[in-house]
């Protein structure tokens, strides 16, 4: 499978576009050392699960396919269905590879292991790591009986600052890329604009040697791509916030299901506490 020479539009893909790179984060995340002859093969599909923005990275490492995804709003339920329709069309694209008939022979084809990643950097605060499951989303979820006989688990950890600290410093473009972003909020919070907080991010990570040599060649990029992406997503949270009862109903009792308290669901959702109480006392009333 050939690495996808298009352009990226996101710092994060940009930044993380090289195999050695790649190898550093994989082996953060799995907990393993790879050896530096283990070959590393980007096979990032466009389109698939950011509409026409590219903040996802696909490699094949040894016998594994392994997406990466950066997460930077509020906590997205469905990305266990976005991974699904990815990593449907990357077999595809196998299987073609291997010749169209191969899925019909009588030998069992046999197919890259896929682990799902997302990097979650956004401002709600959420746990260090959580397990997002496809079944969630089925109708009936959560009743006794036989399980889905379809599932996908994706693995999210939190990267954002005082959050998962051994695990990002275990790579070192992913710390910085978490000091980073941590500088852009807080230049934010102290009332800068978004331009003018990535423009100071960038200046303040140069000056302290936090991703210099990639921040002083692609500066501009960054600066344009973060804050298009940053607008993007912030016009998605108000879109999804607008009008949305029904939406952010399902969405407490999904959290409920993965384990977070009233407490952390209001601070993942931005609701107030209240609400989300009665979201839940409406659920165990219809569940009674």
């Amino acid at each position: 499978m050939g690495a996808n020479r298009q352009y990226k539009d996101s710092v994060f893909s940009l930044l993380f576009s090289d195999p050695d790179t790649l190898r550093e984060l994989y082996s953060a995340l799995s907990g393993v050392s790879l050896d530096p002859a283990v070959p590393i093969t980007i096979n990032t599909l466009e389109n698939v699960l950011y509409m026409d923005r590219i903040n996802d990275i696909s490699f094949a490492v040894a016998d594994k396919i392994v997406i990466v995804l950066e997460h930077q709003s509020t906590i997205n339920p469905n990305m266990p269905l976005r991974i699904l329709m990815y990593i449907a069309a990357i077999y595809e694209k196998f299987i073609v590879e291997k010749g169209s008939s191969a899925v019909y022979t009588r030998k069992l084809l046999r197919l890259p292991r896929p682990e799902f990643i997302v990097l979650y950097n956004g401002k709600a605060p959420l746990p260090e790591k959580m397990v997002l499951k496809l079944s969630d989303s089925f109708a009936g979820a959560g009743e006794a009986g036989r399980p889905a006989d379809l599932e996908l688990a994706v693995t999210l950890y939190n990267i954002n600052r005082g959050y998962n600290e051994g695990l990002v410093r275990k790579c070192r473009v992913l710390e910085g890329y978490s000091i980073f972003v941590g500088k852009v909020r807080e230049y934010e919070a102290a009332g800068l604009s978004l331009e003018e907080a990535v423009g100071e991010a960038v200046e303040w990570c140069i000056g302290n040697g936090i991703l210099q040599n990639f921040l002083r060649i692609h500066a501009t990029e960054v600066k344009n791509m973060l804050t298009a992406e940053w607008k993007f997503e912030d016009a998605l949270v108000v879109e999804r916030e607008e009008g949305r009862e029904e939406g952010r109903e399902k969405d407490v009792k999904l959290l409920k299901i993965y384990g977070m308290n009233p407490g952390q669901i209001a601070a993942a959702l931005r609701l107030p506490l209240d609400k989300v109480l009665r979201y839940l006392e409406d659920d165990a009333a219809e569940r009674a």
